[in-house]
C-alpha cells in the first residue's frame, strides 16, 4: 500500500509541476511526500531557478574530495569550504542541462573573488568540474541546452554516450564551432526536438548536417533574432535541411517569414507558432494559401490579420487554441477574423484576439457557435491614440452578451486593457454570472497611456463576488508592453 501510495502521489505531482507555488508547498508535507517530489523537481531545476547563488552552492556540494582537493591545489579555495552533504543526489536527477545559466552562474560567482586576472583560467576549471558531475555515467539527460560561443566537446567527456543515450532535445545557437558541431551531430540521432538559434552574420553552414542527422524531428523552433544583416543563402539552407524531416513535424516555430515554402511542406502540422522577433513588419504572403488541414494550435504575433484569416479558413475544423497578438487592425479586418473562426473553429477551447466595439454582435457569434470554449483572452486598445470607434470601448454591451450568449463552458476570462472598465460594468457582469460554474479571471492594464486605472474600490467588490462563489480566483497585473503573455490561471 506504501508503495501504491508514492506512485500514485508521483502521478498527481507530476500533474502538478507547472503549478510552482501548490507545487513547492506540498515538499514540506511529510517525509514520503518530500521524496516524491524532489525528483519532479530536479528533473528541470532551471525552470524555478529563482536564487542563482544557493542553486549553485547546492551543485558545489555535491563535489567530491578528490574535487575539491584539486581545485584547492588550483588555488581556488571559495569552493572548498565545508558544504554539508545533500540528502538526495539531485544532480542524478536532473534531466535538463542548460549550459546558458550554468554559465552565467559561474561566471558570477568567480567574479566574487579577487582573482580577476586569472578570471578565464579559473572560470574554465570550475566549469569543467561542475560538467563532469552533470555527465557521466550515472546521469541520463532528455534536454540540453547549448549557449553561443560554446567551446565544450561534451561529447568527449568519459560517460557521454551513456549520458546522452535518452537525449531528447537539443537547443544551440548556430553560431557554433566545428568540434562541437561534430560532436553534437554524433550524439543527437535520438532527440525529436530541435531549437536553432540564428544570429550575427557567421553562422556555420554545417548545421545542415545536424539538422539532418535525427531520425525523426517532431518539435522544431527556428528563432532568428535581430542582426545587422540577415543572411538569406544560410537560412534557406537551413530550412531546406528541415523540409526533409516534413513528414514527421507536428510542432513548429519560426520567428521570420521563411525564405522557402518550408511551411507547406509540413503535411501533418498540428501546433503552428510565427511571429515575435525584433525583425520589420513583412507580409508573410507564404501564409496566403498555406494549407494546414490537421492544425489545431495557431499562435502568431505581429503577423498581418488578412493572411491569417486565410490560414484558418484553410483548416478543416481542429483548431482548439488560438493565440493573436501584437498586431493593430481596423473594424473590417477584425470583423472577418472573428467570422473565420466562428465558421471554421466548432472545437475551439481557448482565444486570445483583440476585440472592436463595432464588432461585439459578431463576436457574439462566436461565442455562440464555438460551444467547447473554456478560456477567453480579449484584447481592448482603449487609449487615446486609436482615433476610431474604439476611442470609447463599449464594456457593458461586452459584458453584456458575455453572460447572455457565452458557453456553459466558458469559465476562463483575461482582459487586456489601457484605461479600465467602469465598477458597475464589472457588477453588471458579475450580477448575470450568477448560477455558472465560477469565474477565474485576470485583468491586464498597460498603464503606458492609461487614464483610469483599478483601484481599491474594485478588489473590494471582487471579494465580496468571491464569498457568493461567483469568482473563484482573480489577479490583476501591470505591463509595459503592450503584449505581454500571461499563463492561464
Amino acid at each position: 500500500m506504501a508503495k501504491l501510495n508514492s506512485d500514485v502521489l508521483y502521478l498527481i505531482f507530476k500533474e502538478l509541476r507547472d503549478d510552482k507555488k501548490t507545487f513547492v508547498s506540498c515538499l514540506t508535507v511529510d517525509k514520503t511526500w518530500c521524496e516524491t517530489i524532489i525528483p519532479i523537481l530536479w528533473t528541470n531545476p532551471w525552470k524555478y531557478l529563482k536564487r542563482k547563488k544557493l542553486f549553485l552552492n547546492v551543485i558545489f556540494s555535491h563535489l567530491s574530495d578528490d574535487s575539491r582537493n584539486y581545485l584547492k591545489n588550483q588555488g581556488i579555495d571559495f569552493l572548498t569550504n565545508s558544504y554539508q552533504k545533500p540528502l538526495f543526489n539531485y544532480i542524478n536527477f536532473c534531466k535538463h542541462l542548460n549550459f546558458n545559466n550554468l554559465s552565467q552562474m559561474t561566471d558570477s560567482s568567480v567574479l566574487t573573488i579577487k582573482h580577476i586576472p586569472q578570471f578565464s583560467t579559473i572560470r574554465k576549471i570550475i566549469m569543467k568540474e561542475i560538467i563532469d558531475l552533470f555527465i557521466n555515467e550515472n546521469t541520463r539527460l532528455t534536454h540540453v541546452y547549448i549557449p553561443f560561443r560554446f567551446n565544450c566537446q561534451i561529447h568527449l567527456i568519459p560517460g557521454a554516450k551513456y549520458c546522452f543515450s535518452e537525449l531528447e532535445f537539443l537547443s544551440c545557437n548556430t553560431c557554433i564551432n566545428d568540434d562541437v558541431l561534430f560532436g553534437l551531430t554524433e550524439i543527437c540521432k535520438s532527440i525529436k526536438g530541435l531549437e536553432l538559434i540564428v544570429e550575427k552574420n557567421n553562422s556555420n553552414y554545417g548545421i545542415a548536417k545536424l539538422v539532418e542527422s535525427p531520425k525523426k524531428l517532431f518539435n522544431v523552433r527556428l528563432l532568428v533574432e535581430k542582426c545587422s544583416k540577415f543572411d538569406e543563402p544560410f537560412c534557406q539552407i537551413l530550412e531546406n535541411s528541415l523540409i526533409k524531416h516534413a513528414n514527421t513535424i507536428q510542432d513548429f516555430k519560426i520567428t521570420k517569414e521563411p525564405t522557402t515554402k518550408i511551411l507547406s511542406s509540413f503535411v501533418n502540422l498540428y501546433k503552428l507558432e510565427l511571429g515575435k522577433s525584433h525583425f520589420q513588419r513583412t507580409p508573410w504572403n507564404c501564409l496566403e494559401n498555406l494549407s494546414l488541414p490537421l492544425l489545431q494550435i495557431l499562435k502568431a504575433e505581429g503577423i498581418p490579420i488578412k493572411v491569417l484569416t486565410n490560414l484558418i479558413k484553410n483548416t478543416n475544423g481542429y483548431l482548439f487554441e488560438i493565440n493573436i497578438d501584437d498586431i493593430f487592425h481596423n473594424e473590417i479586418d477584425n470583423e472577418e477574423i472573428i467570422e473565420a473562426i466562428y465558421q471554421k473553429c466548432p472545437n475551439l477551447k481557448y482565444l486570445k484576439l483583440t476585440v472592436r466595439s463595432s464588432n461585439i454582435l459578431e463576436f457574439e457569434k462566436l461565442l455562440i457557435n464555438c460551444q467547447y470554449l473554456h478560456g477567453l483572452y480579449i484584447i481592448v486598445e482603449n487609449n487615446f491614440w486609436n482615433l476610431d470607434s474604439d476611442e470609447m470601448f463599449y464594456w457593458d454591451h461586452l459584458f453584456e452578451i458575455l453572460t447572455n450568449s457565452s458557453p456553459i463552458s466558458l469559465f476562463k476570462f483575461k482582459f487586456y486593457f489601457y484605461n479600465v472598465f467602469h465598477l458597475h460594468s464589472l457588477k453588471l457582469l458579475f450580477d448575470k454570472w450568477k448560477n455558472r460554474d465560477s469565474m477565474l479571471l485576470q485583468t491586464i492594464q498597460n498603464n503606458n497611456f492609461a487614464v483610469s486605472n483599478i483601484g481599491m474600490k474594485y478588489f473590494n467588490l471582487i471579494d465580496e463576488y468571491k464569498m457568493q462563489g461567483i469568482v473563484k480566483r482573480y489577479d490583476h497585473a501591470f505591463c509595459v508592453s503592450a503584449f505581454a503573455d500571461f499563463e492561464w490561471i
